[in-house]
């Protein structure tokens, strides 16, 4: 398990690049030679994984989206879980 430091910068692993399907409706990771469709969640966490934003400012923008301030595990759980599939990394 990753141990996060809320002052680290996260970024999309290059090559990888979000964007918004408009047919579907729906956030897609696209990676080489494969297209991973995502949840709403894992879309808006990942839109934020830009390499300026740092790890604190990503909860703290989810939690004020969303209105529940309690979001910190869940979102460290799934950068985890990016990480772990190479989807992100550390900018620095």
């Amino acid at each position: 398990m990753i141990q996060w430091e809320l002052s680290e910068r996260l970024r999309l692993r290059s090559p990888a690049r979000i964007k918004f399907d408009k047919t579907r409706q729906t956030d897609l990771l696209l990676l080489p030679e494969r297209v991973v469709h995502l949840n709403p969640t894992a879309g808006a966490i990942l839109w934020l994984c830009d390499g300026e934003r740092t790890v604190s400012q990503i909860i703290g923008e989810l939690e004020t989206k969303y209105n529940q301030p309690e979001l910190k595990t869940d979102i460290l759980d799934f950068l985890t879980q990016a990480t772990d599939r190479g989807w992100v990394e550390i900018w620095k």
